[in-house]
């Protein structure tokens, strides 16, 4: 009801339609009246032939004069001009934010998804039954398992660094260097993080980087034999799954060659658990650099 109430009172103010008070609708009753008593002279005169005298409804304001009314209130747009000067009648483009309960609900749902079809291609299809008949085809199929394993070493410590620096470096270098590819970063950033809170870069980083490299190092790199050739293919399709959401395909470049940093790191330690703690701190660290030197939060 308020709401029915709300949209016809813009209606009526919109349109310049003013509303009936008693007065007004007293007149138009005595109008109905003499309209209605004026029928029977008209009717004898037409059946005497004699001419019936017209009327005109004659108000205060005639239908022109609403016509140009209502044409001032919608001016033309043609020419878009203001004042005698053009006007760019372009909308800018519009960001769609979603807001931090959103964020953070797909942010984990989504992770648990590709977190969970990891895990069975890990332990189901090649653990049990692809890895023994792929061995007995001679198949290069390999159990996730044991080729790419949970462990870790103290020296994976270093191999973690040295990928957080040099993956962050080279992300600056190229948000400084590469305008399509600071624009694209910059549109997705502001689409997921402008409504979270710092500490809940924490979510954002840690669970899709741990998720993503859980599936694509951990489950898909073994299937095509744990070589460079299969880091290619799992870091290209790794890439094009980044477009979209503001991601054009100088993010995708960028998704592609981190994978194969990713995957060989994966490859020279045997563990999942390096490009999984590399790739979420490398999250955390773009995040929270975006969020401090960006000027679209200002």
């Amino acid at each position: 009801m308020g709401l029915l109430t709300i949209n016809c009172g813009m209606f009526v103010r919109y349109y310049g339609i003013k509303e009936l008070s008693p007065r007004n609708s007293i007149i138009s009753t005595k109008f109905s009246a003499r309209a209605f008593a004026s029928r029977k002279p008209m009717k004898k005169s037409r059946r005497e032939g004699r001419p019936s005298k017209s009327f005109t409804l004659q108000t205060k304001e005639t239908l022109p004069e609403d016509i140009n009314g209502l044409a001032d209130m919608h001016p033309s747009n043609d020419g878009n001009t203001n004042n005698g000067k053009s006007v760019d009648s372009t909308p800018p483009d519009i960001i769609s934010i979603p807001s931090r309960s959103n964020v953070l609900q797909a942010c984990t749902i989504t992770s648990g998804l590709i977190a969970a079809l990891g895990l069975i291609i890990r332990q189901v299809c090649f653990s049990t039954h692809l890895s023994h008949v792929g061995s007995m085809e001679g198949l290069p199929i390999l159990d996730c398992s044991t080729e790419v394993s949970f462990g870790f070493e103290l020296w994976h410590l270093e191999l973690i660094t040295g990928l957080v620096l040099i993956i962050s470096s080279c992300r600056y270098i190229l948000l400084k260097t590469w305008r399509y590819f600071a624009e694209s970063s910059d549109t997705a950033n502001k689409q997921i993080l402008s409504s979270l809170q710092p500490y809940d870069y924490l979510v954002v980083a840690f669970l899709p980087g741990m998720s993503e490299e859980l599936l694509f190092r951990g489950a898909l790199l073994p299937v095509l034999g744990f070589d460079w050739k299969s880091v290619i293919v799992v870091s290209t399709l790794f890439g094009v799954l980044h477009l979209g959401n503001g991601r054009k395909y100088s993010f995708a470049v960028w998704a592609t060659f981190v994978g194969i940093v990713y995957g060989y790191a994966t490859i020279m330690s045997s563990s999942v658990i390096v490009p999984m703690a590399s790739h979420a701190l490398n999250n955390l660290v773009g995040g929270l650099l975006w969020r401090y030197t960006s000027k679209s939060l200002e």
